[in-house]
Formats: C-alpha cells, structure tokens, sequence
C-alpha cells in the first residue's frame, strides 16, 4: 500500500509540475508576442515619422528633422491623414492653426456688428445758390472789374462798364419824354419802365433825368454775392442783349456727393446724419444730414448719387476736394440678417466663399460658397449659403484656403475638389493665393492697354510704399482712380465679361479710394493687399499683354500674410520697406 501511495503522490506532483512549466512557458510566450507587438508599433511609429512637415508650408516634405526651407521654422513630424472625414472636408493639425493664428467665431455670437457705412465722395458746388450774371443790354464792354477766376464779389458791385447805342438812344427818349410829361405821361412812364427792363435802377433813371445829359457807357452791377468760378467775357467783347459775362458761386454752403452702389441703396433715406472727414483737416469731423438720392441709376458705374449739404461759411470746403462719410445706424430690411466679417470672405470674382468648421471639437474644415448682400461697415451682410450658430474661419482664411488646395479639396481655387494631392511646383506655377483661376476673356488690344494704364499706376503706388512714402502714395492712388473711371467698357463684348469687369472695379475703386484718402501708412497698407488682390484677378481675366509676378510674404498684414505684383522677379516687398525688404517670394507667374 505504501508503494502505490508513494507512486500516486508522484504521479500527482508530476502533473502539478507540468502545469506550472507550461503556464511558465505561455507567460513567456505572451510577453514575447507582446515585445514584437511594442516593436512592431514602435517600426510603425518610425515609419509615420520618416517624413518632416512645416506648419506653415505643409507642401514641404523632407526625410530628416531641420529648418523649413521657406520660413524658417522647425519642422515637425508628419501626420498621417485623419480618417472619417467626408470628401470636401480636411483637417489642420493643431500646431498650424496656432502657428497661423487662425481664429473662428460663431456667426450670430461673438461677431460685431457694425451698423455704420463708409462712402466716398467729393465736393461740388451747391447748384441751388449758383448764378449767372448776364448783360441786359446789347454793347462793347469798355472796362470790365473782374481780373480774375475765383475772385470773390459782393451784391451792387461794379462789375463792368459797356458803352450801349440802344441804351444811349434810350435816355435820350427820356429826357424827351421828361420835358413834356406833363402833356404826355403815359409816354414818359413808358420810357421809364423800359429803362427799367434794362436793370436800370430808379435812382439812375432819376440821375439821368435830373442832370439832363445822356451817359455814354452804362455801368453794371452784381446782382448775388459769391466766388467767380468762370469768366466768359473778356474787355472789348461785344455782348449781347441776356449774354453771360460770369459765372457765379455762392460757397458759404456746398454740396458733398457720394457713390452708392446698386446693392446698398436700400440702406439710405433723407434725413440720415452723416459725418463727414477730408484729409485737409485731419482731426476734424463735420456733420450734415442726407438731402437727396438720384432717383435714377449710373448705368455705367452702378451707382446713384447720395447729396449731403454740409455749411461752409468759414470756406473750408473747397470744390473738387475728396471726402470720406460714415453713416451710422445703418442696417438692412431684411429681419435676422446673417452677417458675417469681410476678413471671413474670400471672392474668386464670380464666387464668394467661406471657409466652415464643421467640428466644434476638431479642426476640421469645409469650404461653403455664399451668396453676398450688403457691405455695412467691417461686415458683409449673407444672403445665402450660411446660418446662425455656423462656425467660420475669420482669421487666416487665406491660410485654410491654402491648405484646402493642397490636399485636393474644394477651395477658391477649384470648386469640384481632386483626389490627388497638388504637386509643389504645379503649386507655384498655377496658384492664384486670393482668386480663381478665371478662363482668360478675350478682349479688345485698346482695352488691354487702358487696363495697362492702371496697372502702371499700380506699380507707382507699390514702389511708394516700398519707399515709405506715404503722399505720393496717396497721389498715386488718385491717378490710378482716374484711369480706372476712363476705361471704356464699351469695348468689352460678352454678358460676362461686362459683369466681370463691372464688380471688379468697384472693389478696384474702393480700395483705392480708401487709399487716397488715408495719410497713414500703416493703413494704406491694409488697403493695399486686397487692391492687390483685385489687380491680379484683373489682369488674370483680361491681361495687358506683359508677364507679371505675384508675390507674396507671409510675415506681411500681422503675419497673415499679404500679395502684391511686380514686373521683375527679384523682390522687393512693399508692406515693410527698409526693415524687411526683401521678404518674400514667387507665387505666380501672370503670362
């Protein structure tokens, strides 16, 4: 009994032994499955990070860590694409929305709105108070007073002497008519009163027939006070009877005209306060009130005449004088407008877009395209295409466009997205950084070289600012308004050609206009990198015959990053002049 129980024991023993061996042998097993599993994710993990990126220039893709070729920042490992997104969506990694300073806001929470709208304008005289002064009689005006256009009269000056046979014939009746009043006074009042058709006054009839002598020349006398603004006649003319000899202004009020434009006409009514600034007077602000809107449209400007009657006893108005209004308490008809910042807005030309986060917990993106309304104040107001409680880039758009291109998606650039990536330098060559790339419009060679013109005064206005110049910029400006204002649309054919050129030299005008205006030269810059903007879409449609280079720094604007065109290749950057000249580089080339 004793053996077989010694040999159950060891029997027993056996098989408690072999179980610990075989649970020793799987636990080794598994951690050995579970080093090759943490290799392996760390091989994986090696893999995703071969490839270094920049934030800022995700086209940059290089196999080691370092410095970005084009800014100069360190680059970082590349992601991987996120999954789940839908086809128009993508996503920015949370490193380059900081980097780039993008921002969003809520629309209808957390967005100002400004009820006020800036015009541009320009001083003219007030036609109520403008008068001609005429000859009443037929003559030769022997002295004439007046030396001079812009010289200021008084009402009962002398203004010329004309010496008139029909006047001389005249008093002659008269003293015939005075001796035998008493036998015919029918007679004598006659001749007086024809006298007085003459615009003789009483007292000279009375002189007249007192002193018994006929006068040879006849004097004449203003009848308004004001400022000469044109002199038609000269000493020695020959006038005629009801001819004018002057033109005459009453300056002590004068009118100041603003261009409204055919979609915020409906933001104005008579009455509206209206505050009024000039250049010549810098830190000084003028009131009026809004006295007329043109009832009928400019059909080649698409704009009506807004009028404002602004006193101006103290003559600090001058005719011909540039003038910016700010309109306040201005809003829409429309209940619950949607209304969203222009920084918010990018415009292709034919379309306008946006930029929406569709994630309130991830960057992630979509471009929306919206439909425009009414421009008040910083905001545009939208028709179409977004709705309260919406998420929109409202800072660094450009920068969100940019990366929407380089990943295929639907973008300003291309409104149908692509599943491949764009290649780099197929990026450099066709990249348009603010516009669509619009089909070239064939148009006429007089209408490329007045466009020519422009972009001339263009390229003055950009080497001003490279030069700090902050007046001849303005100069600049004023010229490139002019010859924007001469070009003749007359010589574009085509329903979408005139639509195309109607909206872009509006903006054109604008951002011009605001240029003129501002002596500052932080400001003019700001208003230079969407005239900029506009140029390039201009010359993209119509084209002047000439490459040109777009240029573009992404330090420019608060390091948003800015564009601007120049005829050479090398670059010389115009948003920071001497401290940062040549920042910057080749985006596009414009054939």
């Amino acid at each position: 009994m004793k053996k077989y129980t010694v040999y159950i024991i060891l029997v027993i023993a056996g098989i408690v032994l072999g179980g610990l061996i075989v649970n020793f042998i799987s636990g080794s097993s598994s951690n050995s499955q579970a080093g090759d599993s943490s290799s392996h994710s760390h091989i994986e993990q090696s893999k995703n990070q071969d490839m270094w990126t920049c934030s800022m220039h995700p086209q940059i893709m290089q196999p080691e860590p370092g410095d970005c070729p084009i800014c100069g920042m360190d680059l970082i490992p590349a992601e991987s694409s996120a999954d789940g997104l839908l086809a128009d969506e993508f996503k920015l990694t949370e490193n380059a929305m900081a980097l780039a300073n993008i921002q969003t806001s809520i629309v209808g929470s957390g967005i100002e709105n400004d009820n006020f709208i800036k015009l541009s304008g320009k001083i003219v005289e007030n036609e109520e108070a403008n008068a001609v002064q005429v000859s009443y009689f037929s003559g030769r005006i022997e002295r004439l007073n007046v030396n001079f256009t812009g010289e200021t009269i008084a009402k009962g000056q002398l203004l010329a002497t004309i010496y008139s046979p029909e006047l001389f014939a005249a008093q002659q009746e008269l003293l015939t008519a005075a001796s035998i009043k008493e036998a015919q006074p029918a007679l004598y009042k006659a001749v007086r009163n024809k006298l007085k058709l003459w615009k003789l006054s009483e007292n000279q009839i009375n002189q007249i027939e007192a002193s018994g002598k006929v006068k040879e020349n006849m004097p004449i006398y203003a009848t308004v006070s004001g400022t000469v603004t044109e002199k038609l006649v000269e000493q020695g003319d020959y006038v005629k009877q009801g001819q004018p000899l002057l033109k005459i202004a009453n300056l002590s009020s004068v009118w100041g005209n603003f261009d409204v434009y055919e979609n915020q006409i409906d933001l104005f009514k008579k009455g509206q306060d209206v505050t009024v600034t000039t250049n010549a007077y810098a830190n000084k602000e003028f009131t009026g009130k809004v006295d007329f809107i043109n009832p009928t449209l400019n059909s080649a400007t698409r704009t009506v005449t807004l009028r404002v009657v602004l006193d101006n006893k103290e003559g600090e108005f001058k005719p011909g004088m540039f003038l910016q209004a700010i309109i306040e308490n201005v809003s829409s008809n429309k209940e619950e407008q949607v209304t969203i910042p222009s920084s918010a807005v990018l415009w292709t030309g034919e379309r306008s877009v946006v930029y929406v986060k569709t994630n309130p917990k991830e960057p992630i993106f979509e471009m929306k395209e919206v439909v425009l309304g009414s421009k008040i104040g910083d905001n545009y107001e939208i028709s179409s295409g977004l709705s309260n409680g919406d998420e929109i880039v409202t800072n660094g758009t450009f920068t969100v466009d940019a990366a929407a291109q380089l990943q295929g998606k639907k973008s300003m650039m291309n409104n149908k997205g692509d599943s491949k990536t764009t290649n780099h330098a197929d990026h450099q060559e066709t990249d348009s950084p603010v516009f669509n790339t619009n089909e070239r419009v064939e148009v006429s060679a007089d209408f490329q070289k007045q466009l020519k013109v422009v972009f001339n005064d263009y390229i003055n206005l950009k080497d001003a600012l490279v030069q700090d110049d902050a007046k001849t910029v303005s100069i600049e400006a004023e010229k490139l308004l002019t010859h924007v204002s001469k070009m003749d649309m007359k010589l574009l054919s085509g329903e979408k050609a005139h639509k195309q050129w109607m909206t872009l030299e509006k903006e054109i005008k604008m951002y011009a206009n605001s240029i003129a205006y501002d002596q500052d030269l932080a400001k003019q810059r700001n208003h230079f990198k969407p005239l900029s903007s506009y140029m390039a879409n201009a010359l993209e449609v119509f084209g002047i015959n000439e490459k040109v280079y777009h240029q573009f720094c992404p330090m420019a604007d608060n390091d948003r990053g800015a564009y601007w065109l120049s005829r050479e290749e090398h670059v010389i950057n115009p948003y920071f002049g001497d401290e940062m000249l040549k920042c910057g580089e080749v985006k596009q080339i414009i054939e």
